[in-house]
């Protein structure tokens, strides 16, 4: 079963890539968004500091200058396998222990407004990716949750706290199910956290996450809220360097 995947005893045949001599940043940034990328391209005028490889194509990494400070800038494939993959493949083209996750995610909670920043405390691991990095376990815990609350309390930016629900099957997002995870005190359901997690803690990581709050799943019929404006994608930007400044 995947609850017995996880081997900290043997070593693994594939390993990832580590480059001594990379170029040091400050942080990583992650993101999902081909409009997050454009617009952090058109706002700040990057150069190119690295790439990643996949047989999906070439996805060029970008040196972020911000207050005096540089950021690794890279969109992600979607999912938990394909976003650890790029954590991991990363390592040979900038180095770096501190990683930030920028995406969305569909509400559980209704009263989480559209284009809220959503801060999760843990992550529901309905997926197979965390089961390789860490011990089995229902939900696994968010790490530095509350430094970037405490930061997004000091720049005034309204956010909510609570779990979520990482899966692999966004087609089987079932009433029941939830409910469930509802019940437990998820708020959002997304399909990275808990595998990102994991990884941080296999690879001694510091990592946080700002999700923002997107299409509406409390209902009975699903509401999309048009939550892929390109108005609420360059305040969430806007606010993400604000947090990176203080947190990181």
């Amino acid at each position: 079963m995947i609850t017995d995947a996880f081997d900290d005893r043997s070593r693994a045949i594939l390993q990832p890539a580590v480059n001594e001599n990379a170029p040091k940043v400050d942080a990583c940034i992650l993101t999902f968004s081909h409009k997050i990328e454009a617009a952090v391209i058109e706002a700040f005028a990057p150069n190119e500091l690295g790439e990643t490889w996949s047989s999906n194509g070439r996805r060029p990494i970008w040196a972020l200058p911000y207050r005096g400070k540089t950021f690794a800038f890279l969109m992600s494939y979607v999912g938990a396998p394909a976003c650890v993959a790029t954590i991991e493949d990363s390592y040979s083209q900038f180095r770096t222990d501190k990683y930030i996750l920028f995406g969305g995610a569909g509400c559980l909670d209704k009263e989480i407004a559209h284009g809220k920043v959503m801060i999760p405390t843990a992550a529901y691991r309905d997926e197979g990716t965390s089961y390789h990095y860490a011990p089995p376990s229902d939900y696994i815990a968010m790490p530095n949750w509350k430094a970037v609350a405490a930061c997004m309390r000091e720049n005034g930016i309204p956010y909510a706290l609570g779990r979520t629900w990482t899966t692999d099957a966004i087609f089987r997002e079932t009433r029941d199910r939830i409910a469930r995870r509802t019940a437990e005190g998820a708020k959002i359901v997304e399909m990275e956290q808990a595998g990102c997690i994991a990884v941080a803690q296999c690879r001694g990581i510091r990592y946080g996450a700002l999700i923002y709050g997107g299409d509406d799943m409390s209902q009975d019929e699903r509401d999309d809220r048009s939550w892929r404006s390109r108005e609420g994608i360059r305040y969430d930007l806007v606010a993400l360097c604000k947090q990176l400044v203080q947190i990181l």
